[in-house]
Formats: structure tokens, C-alpha cells, sequence
């Protein structure tokens, strides 16, 4: 289905077929610049070492087949013949890696070739005894079996697929799923990151300004500390599956062009709606795929993102309800920044869409997570783990406690489960430690801060300051601002929408804006979860301070959904086309281009998986529970691009803690405001005896993790 033969590609006709302007050229080529600038593009002297690496990692494993072939006593034909292949995927695959990225590598080999006795065994001995090779990590325990190794200083992910072939071919086809027959599920999800990275960029209308723009997005993603898959955001492989969806409702726009028409459509994408790129399709292998109407399982999922490679599957089965409001709240923030700039409004450019999220600066409350471990292999492995399970305090958060005046906020049994769920690991070695204190921001430590310098004041001048400085403003002056009689009336309208449209993640208000004196304020105001599990430079924790308002619901999301007619036949659905000659009157130039690019958006949206088809409203015990299921397995992903600093982790969590005079915010975390280690003898958490005066509202707290990794053993 490519562009060349006339044929559509996606289960939509596309949005738009405008090109670029010659202002949009103009933004492109700067963006471009900018990505250069920020040293995103590796040396033509890294690209050709990683390129002999790959060769020579696929004589190794040519050796290794033929080695172990011959030990198991194989005729002498099949000896001869004898084959296994490399092949890559992920960011290398599609071509967005930057310098020092890990490769992504899958190692193919034939039915004789066993994963634990000859993957994990022979090839590792082998690999063990190269001096090129350093911090060899094998993970065969893993929900995705891997070695860890870095060769010739160059960093590789290596899975293994055992086909039920009893001689690999050179020419072997991975796109076919004739390939699946007989496989294990190991091999079935060691094979699927290949099979979707392929997958990609077949659908993809211009690979080049789609891999530009999925460059961007990574980026953005990173700054803004909404990138990690494990910590309950998105991974690489979310990003470039949404970015290929506006490539194709966009086939003929330039990447300045895709960066803001995916903020615009994705703020107002109605989830759990799934993003799709083609077809589900059933197969002819009996695997199960993602379907809400036939797995239970799958009602759940908040923010569908399904990859188009047979078994399709949800990628983004993470995300909660508190990691979907700050990615909507992000979204929303891109909108704005797109749009300021397509106006030319001044002081406004690619740099204010990448102001990084400044963590250590946003809040006054922090929880710290302290780890260690007797040894370096000890630390890396009980590290991952403890990383896989830091979503939990999140999902152990029920619905919010009132806070009113002079009150402490208690989390000593949040923190106790959180702990109880972590001492779960069943590799778990003596001197694997764990600790939870709580830290105000005047006793941050230094190193968190860029430059290893403390501000002396908050971050000024940026686009998210600016911003919060013109709500306060407009909440000054305009009439009947401090009403919250009007304030608690709107939120009521709010979750009555998304109780009717049955879309689970919650959203916020449409008021736009935090109001003193207001009731609601009576709860727990606070952000995401934004865990960086890569070796962080600190200058990436510089940038603004986030006042999380609540203003995603755009007009388009909350609007009726009968105006839409819908023409849905075997999964694929018909829409306008903005730009279509056969649609003169949904030109981009016409007055009304936006309202039916919402129409558009919406009509995209409608199919068999809508959202109000049987989607419950809660669901993060249930996933808390699932999750405990399979805990010593499925945290081997979150020790991927991590560099091992020392033998002690912190991790910083916020609760901000609002009362409901004025806003003020109560250290109530530890009874010295410093630091204290939360343990229940340690705590003591005296409650007033003060009542608010009327039942308040309310909502899921959201807290929000950084992850920072010290420079020395502690």
C-alpha cells in the first residue's frame, strides 16, 4: 500500500493532501537545523563502526550455528548449510538512533538451535571469551529473553528467535507470518520487534520526513519527561507508531507541518480509541490480537496504540489514568506552542516547544528512593526491578484524601505496599536493599540540579511561566472568577461527559485554570509520573516550572458525537479529506478548515473499537493485580539504555499538598520538613481535628517521579 501506486495507506482516507507553504518550508529547514544543533545525528565515523559491528556480530553467530550443529551430530548436508542471521529493529531499524544509542539486534536461528542450552550457553561462552566484548549481561528470564553486551565500545540488545526451520536461508522473509508456525511465545515476541519495525515503514507515505519527525517527537518526549514505556508513559515504539498514523493523515506535509498536526489531532483524540495504522487482522495461526469486544483483558487499556504486525498487539498497555492526563496536558502545551509559531508570534520558536520540564524545581515535596546492592551485576539487575515497580505508587493511590488546613497527608501504608511489592523479586540477593525518605526542595541535593548549581530562583521567562503568569492574570479579571459554585458546576459537566463516553482516563477540567478560594482546591493538586531511566546529563533537567492546569478537554472531544456520519465496513472507514479537490469546501483556506478538520478527526475516531464499547471506568487495581502475576519477568525492559553511576539509586517523587485557603502547601511528609525515612515506628502523622465545611469533590491524585542516578557509591 504505498503512495506511488495511488493507494491510501491506513484504514482512513488521509485528513489533508496539502503540501507545505513556503513558510512551513521555512520551519522545517530551521527544526532540521535545530536537531543538528542538539547533536541528534551520529558521525559518518559512528554510522560505519556500528555497520562493521553488525557485520561482524553475524559472522559470530554463523559460527556458532555450525559449531553446535556439528555437536549435535547433524548430516553432513545440514552442516553445510548450516545458517543463522542478524537482523535489527527499533530506532536503528527505522533509522532515528543518535550517538551511543544501543542497536536493537534479533539473531534467527534454526530449530536445533536451543535458546537456554545453545543461545544462552555456547553463544555467551563464546561471546564471554572475545575481548572485544565487555558488560556481557545475559537476561533469559526476561518477558523478551536478551544479552546485554557492548562490542567494540558499541552497545547491543540481543534477542534470539528459534524457527522451527531446519536451515536458516540468507534471503529469509521475517514479514511473512508463515514464519510464526510452531514458534514459542518467546520466539513470537522476540520476532514481533522486527515484524512492526518493518511493518512501519511500508505504511509510512515519506520516509524521510517521517523519520525527521519521529526524530522530533523522541526528543520533545525526552525533554518534557513523558518518555519511558516502563514508567507508565510511552516508549520509542509508541512514539513511532503515533507518528506514523499523521504521516499518513498528512502524506504530503513536511515535518514542521507533522509536529503540529500531531499535537492538533492528538489533543483532540477521544482514548481509549485505538490508534491503528492498518487492518486487524485475525490470522490463520490462532494468536490471540488485541480486540476489546472478545478479551477482557484488553478493556482495560487506557491509551491503545497497536502495533500493524499479525499478532497485533497493544503497545502501550502501561499507561494510567495519571500518565494520560499529563500526556494530554503535554499535547495540549505542543498545540499551543504549534500554533503561536504557524502565527509568528514572537519570542516563540522551536526552543520553547523543547523547554525541558524542570522537576527539581516544580515542586516542594519529593520522595526518595534509595537502593544498593553488594556488586555491580547485583545493583543492575535489583535496579531494573526496583524500576519496573515504581508505577505502583501510583497505582496504589486510591481516590484522594481531603487535606484540609493545618492537616498531613499520611502515605506510610502507600509506601509499606509499595515496599511489600518490590521484596516480591524472586532473584533477590543478600545486600539488596531498599529505602523511601521523604525530601523537601530547599534539601535537594545539588547534583540533581544542571550544572550541579542550585537556583537561586524559580526559572523565569519561559513559554510554561509566561503561560501560568497569563492565567493568573485573566483569573484577576474576569468576571465571576472566584466563583466556585460556576468552577465545581463545569467539573461536575466534565466527568458527566466521560462518564457517558465510557473513556476511563481522567481528564481534566475544562476551566483552564487553578482558582484560590475554590473548594476543589481542597484536594491533592500534583503531576505525572516522568521516570528517565537513561544516564541523565543534568543540563536536561533544566528549563520551566509546569503549573499542571487542567484545560485538555477541547471543544471537538466534548462535543456530540451526532453529528458524525460514519461509513464503516471491514475495519477501514471513510472520512472528509481537508485539500481533497472532490471536498472544495474543506479547503485548509476556507473559514471553516478547522472545524472540519475536527469533524475528520472525529469520524477517524468512529469503527469497530470505539470507545464506548463496554469500557470500564476503573481499572489500576486490576492492574495491579495482573502485574503482580508475572513479576519476575517483565522488568528486564526497564534496564535497557540505563549506565550503572554507583551502587545507590534516588528516585524523586511530588505530592503537593494544597489547603483550601489560599493554596499554601504543607510539608507534611516528615515532621522536620527535611528528610525522614518513611517507616511507620519513624513517622508519626498527627491529623487536626479541622472539617471542611462542605463534602468536597474528588479526583485521582497524580504523582510525579523523576529518576537520577548518583555518581558515587553511597
Amino acid at each position: 500500500m504505498g503512495s506511488s501506486n495511488g493507494q491510501r495507506l491506513g484504514i482512513t482516507e488521509p485528513i489533508s493532501l496539502a503540501g507545505p507553504t513556503d513558510d512551513d518550508l521555512m520551519r522545517t529547514r530551521k527544526l532540521e537545523k535545530y536537531l543538528r544543533d542538539v547533536n541528534l545525528y551520529e558521525s559518518q565515523e559512528e554510522a560505519v563502526s556500528r555497520e562493521e559491528v553488525l557485520g561482524r556480530l553475524d559472522q559470530i553467530v554463523k559460527i556458532w550455528v555450525k559449531k553446535i550443529s556439528r555437536a549435535k551430530g547433524l548430516n553432513d548436508q545440514l552442516l553445510q548449510e548450516a545458517n543463522a542471521k542478524i537482523f535489527t529493529f527499533g530506532s536503528y531499524r527505522l533509522g532515528v538512533h543518535g550517538p551511543g544509542a544501543d542497536i536493537d539486534t534479533l539473531c534467527v536461528g534454526p530449530r536445533h538451535a536451543t535458546r537456554e542450552e545453545d543461545f544462552f550457553g555456547e553463544l555467551h561462552q563464546m561471546l564471554t571469551e572475545m575481548p572485544e566484548v565487555t558488560e556481557l549481561h545475559p537476561v533469559p528470564d526476561a518477558h523478551v529473553p536478551v544479552m546485554k553486551f557492548k562490542f567494540s565500545g558499541v552497545s547491543i540488545d540481543l534477542l534470539y528467535a528459534r524457527l522451527s526451520l531446519w536451515v536458516i536461508p540468507e534471503d529469509l522473509d521475517i514479514s511473512q507470518d508463515s514464519i510464526l508456525q510452531n514458534a514459542d511465545e518467546q520466539t513470537v515476541r522476540s520476532l514481533n520487534g522486527c515484524r512492526v519495525t518493518d511493518q512501519i515503514l511500508r505504511l509510512v507515505p515519506k520516509i524521510q520526513n517521517f523519520r525527521t519527525t519521529l526524530r522530533c517527537m523522541r526528543f520533545w518526549a525526552k525533554r518534557r519527561g513523558v518518555y519511558s514505556n516502563v514508567a507508565g508513559f510511552l516508549g520509542g515504539i509508541n512514539w513511532a507508531l503515533l507518528v506514523a498514523r499523521i504521516c499518513q493523515l498528512y502524506p504530503n506535509a513536511v515535518p514542521s507541518m507533522l509536529v503540529s498536526r500531531f499535537f492538533r489531532v492528538y489533543t483532540q483524540w477521544r482514548w481509549p480509541n485505538p490508534v491503528l495504522l492498518c487492518a486487524i487482522e485475525e490470522g490463520s495461526l490462532g494468536l490471540q490480537v488485541w480486540d476489546p469486544r472478545r478479551n477482557p483483558k484488553d478493556k482495560y487499556h487506557l491509551m491503545p496504540i497497536i502495533t500493524p504486525a499479525y499478532p497485533c498487539m497493544n503497545s502501550s498497555y502501561n499507561v494510567s489514568t495519571s500518565t494520560l492526563r499529563i500526556m494530554m496536558d503535554e499535547f495540549q502545551r505542543g498545540h499551543e506552542i504549534c500554533e503561536a509559531m504557524e502565527k509568528n508570534e514572537a519570542d516563540v520558536d522551536w526552543d520553547t516547544l523543547f523547554e525541558p520540564f524542570t522537576f527539581f524545581e516544580a515542586y516542594k515535596n519529593y520522595l526518595r528512593i534509595d537502593i544498593s546492592a553488594e556488586n555491580a551485576d547485583d545493583l543492575r539487575n535489583w535496579k531494573g526491578w526496583v524500576e519496573s515497580r515504581l508505577r505502583q505508587l501510583t497505582l496504589k493511590r486510591k481516590q484522594g484524601v481531603p487535606v484540609g488546613e493545618g492537616e498531613q497527608f499520611d502515605i506510610r501504608l502507600t509506601v509499606k505496599e509499595f515496599k511489600q511489592a518490590v521484596s516480591m523479586y524472586t532473584l533477590r540477593k543478600p545486600g539488596m536493599q531498599i529505602s523511601v525518605a521523604h525530601v523537601t526542595r530547599r534539601n535537594l541535593p545539588n547534583f540533581v540540579f544542571p550544572g550541579g548549581v542550585r537556583p537561586s530562583r524559580p526559572s523565569k521567562g519561559t513559554w510554561d511561566s509566561r503561560r501560568a503568569l497569563e492565567r493568573k492574570v485573566s483569573s484577576h479579571t474576569k468576571p465571576g472568577a472566584d466563583d466556585g459554585r460556576k468552577r465545581k458546576q463545569t467539573d461536575d459537566n466534565v466527568d458527566t461527559h466521560l462518564r457517558n463516553a465510557k473513556c476511563h482516563a481522567t481528564m481534566p477540567s475544562s476551566s483552564g485554570e487553578f482558582r484560590e478560594g475554590s473548594p476543589i482546591m481542597s484536594t491533592i493538586s500534583s503531576s505525572s509520573i516522568n521516570l528517565q531511566f537513561e544516564h541523565m546529563d543534568a543540563n536536561e533537567l533544566a528549563g520551566s516550572n509546569r503549573e499542571k492546569v487542567e484545560n485538555n478537554l477541547t471543544d471537538s472531544i466534548r462535543g456530540s458525537r451526532n453529528s458524525v456520519e460514519v461509513s464503516s465496513h471491514n475495519g477501514k472507514v471513510d472520512g472528509p479529506m481537508i485539500g481533497d479537490p472532490r471536498n472544495k469546501g474543506l479547503s485548509f483556506n476556507s473559514s471553516n478548515s478547522k472545524d472540519a478538520e475536527k469533524l475528520a478527526i472525529e469520524k477517524i475516531m468512529s469503527g469497530p473499537y470505539v470507545a464506548d464499547q463496554a469500557f470500564p471506568l476503573e481499572l489500576d487495581q486490576l492492574e495491579v493485580d495482573l502485574e503482580l502475576k508475572n513479576q519476575a519477568k517483565d522488568f528486564a525492559g526497564s534496564t535497557q539504555n540505563n549506565s550503572l553511576g554507583s551502587c545507590a539509586v534516588n528516585i524523586a517523587a511530588e505530592a503537593t499538598l494544597t489547603s483550601m485557603n489560599g493554596g499554601s502547601s504543607s510539608s507534611a511528609l516528615s515532621p522536620n520538613g527535611g528528610l525522614g525515612e518513611l517507616e511507620p515506628v519513624e513517622l508519626t502523622a498527627p491529623f487536626s481535628n479541622v472539617i471542611p465545611s462542605a463534602p468536597v469533590p474528588q479526583r485521582k491524585p497524580l504523582i510525579r517521579l523523576n529518576f537520577t542516578s548518583l555518581n558515587k557509591a553511597t
